[in-house]
């Protein structure tokens, strides 16, 4: 065997034993419950709004901003859309994650890089940017591929700029993370999972509200039964429709995967993570 060779075969025995790690995690239903009570304690702590990135509080569990930046390098999207800027930490993980594509870019094809030039971007939509927020996002060395929407997200002249956001560009990704009922997520779900191109994702965030107890969730519009992960559900049924199917060419086909929160164990998101197929 060659060097070659025996190299290859290590890369490929430790992508094996990785994922023979994340099939044990997905069926060990104990490790699986003991991480929903962590979480449950983590939120009785606001342990999600410990962290920043590049200096812009992000409020996701680090694993959870991990899996994002997994995602990008995967899929290399040109456009990334996600509802739900608050003090734009996600905003900025992104755009940054975009702006490493766009260096790694010019290292393999030794082009000089033009930070401002790259095509790469972000749009974000929030119901109300607050003036601090917008001012901290204008002052930040990633505001170049930052294009925020003020507006509720459903909105048909927010669809509008979004439209034309996204035109002429074929690798896009979607996090939602805006009001978080049934209705509000299923709604986006139908107006923005349409631009997620094939092998890409659309991230439903905080569907971990359903796995919650009812009590924590009592101050909130939002709860058990009527919350992202319901939402997710009623897409992902409507897809299977055959009607449905008809009217869209059986084109817009999503799966769960579920790899990515077992090898999370600790998440925000599970059955949130939805693939292009």
């Amino acid at each position: 065997m060659t060097v070659a060779e025996r190299t290859l075969d290590a890369i490929e025995h430790f992508r094996k034993l990785v994922a023979e790690n994340i099939r044990k995690i997905g069926e060990d239903r104990e490790f699986i419950a003991l991480s929903n009570l962590w979480n449950q304690a983590a939120i009785r702590h606001s342990y999600a709004q410990n962290f920043t990135w590049l200096g812009r509080p992000i409020i996701q569990a680090p694993q959870d901003i991990y899996a994002a930046q997994e995602l990008i390098w995967t899929c290399r999207p040109d456009l990334i859309i996600e509802t739900g800027i608050a003090h734009g930490g996600s905003l900025v993980l992104n755009a940054s994650m975009l702006a490493l594509l766009d260096y790694c870019d010019a290292v393999e094809t030794g082009c000089a890089l033009d930070p401002k030039a790259g095509h790469r971007k972000v749009v974000g939509v929030d119901i109300d940017i607050r003036s601090y927020n917008r001012a901290a996002i204008d002052a930040h060395p990633m505001r170049h591929k930052i294009r925020p929407i003020q507006g509720s997200s459903v909105a048909p002249e927010v669809m509008q700029q979004i439209s034309a956001h996204a035109e002429g560009y074929e690798r896009i990704m979607v996090f939602l993370d805006s009001n978080h009922t049934h209705d509000h997520v299923l709604e986006e779900l139908e107006l923005y999972a349409p631009y997620v191109s094939k092998g890409s994702y659309c991230v439903v965030w905080d569907t971990g509200v359903e796995d919650l107890p009812e009590e924590m969730c009592s101050n909130r519009p939002w709860g058990k039964g009527n919350n992202p992960k319901t939402a997710v559900w009623e897409y992902m049924k409507r897809l299977q429709d055959e009607g449905r199917k008809a009217r869209v060419g059986g084109d817009l086909r999503f799966e769960i995967d579920h790899t990515i929160e077992y090898k999370l164990a600790i998440t925000a998101s599970p059955d949130g993570f939805l693939k292009r197929v």
